[in-house]
C-alpha cells in the first residue's frame, strides 16, 4: 500500500513538473512575441495590446501552475523552494530598492539594463535553492 502511494505522490509531481514546464515556455513565448512582435512582426498598437495581454494572462495561468507544484512536492521539497524563493524575493526588494534610492539620490553614474534583475534574482534563486538542498540533504 505504501508503495502505491510513493508512485502516486511520485507520477503526481511529475505531472505537476510537465506542467509547470509547458505553461513556463508558453510565458516566455508570450513574453517573446510582446516584446519582439512591434519590431519584426506588426505595426499595430491594437496589437501590441492584444500580446501584453495574453502575457498576462498566460502569466496567471504560470502563477497557478506553480502553486499547483508546490502542492505536489513533498514536505522537505517544499520547504527548501520555499526557503529558497523568500531569499530571493528579499534579495530582490532589498537590493532593487537600494538601487531605486540610489539612483534618486543621485549616487548612480549609469542606468542598469532591467533585464539584469531577473539574471540576478536568478543567481539567487539558484543558490539558495543549492545551499538548502545541501543543508537538508
Amino acid at each position: 500500500m505504501h508503495t502505491q502511494t510513493a508512485t502516486a505522490s511520485y507520477r503526481e509531481t511529475n505531472a505537476a513538473t510537465v506542467r509547470l514546464a509547458l505553461w513556463t515556455l508558453a510565458w516566455v513565448a508570450t513574453l517573446a512575441a510582446a516584446r519582439f512582435g512591434p519590431q519584426f512582426v506588426w505595426d499595430s498598437p491594437a496589437a501590441s495590446w492584444v500580446a501584453v495581454a495574453v502575457n498576462v494572462l498566460v502569466g496567471i495561468a504560470w502563477i497557478i501552475a506553480f502553486t499547483r507544484f508546490l502542492r505536489a512536492l513533498d514536505d522537505l521539497q517544499r520547504k527548501i523552494m520555499l526557503d529558497a524563493l523568500a531569499v530571493t524575493l528579499g534579495a530582490g526588494w532589498v537590493v532593487g530598492f537600494a538601487y531605486f534610492v540610489a539612483d534618486a539620490a543621485g549616487l548612480v553614474a549609469y542606468d542598469l539594463n532591467v533585464a539584469l534583475f531577473p539574471v540576478l534574482l536568478g543567481i539567487v534563486y539558484f543558490v539558495a535553492f543549492a545551499v538548502g538542498s545541501i543543508r537538508y540533504r
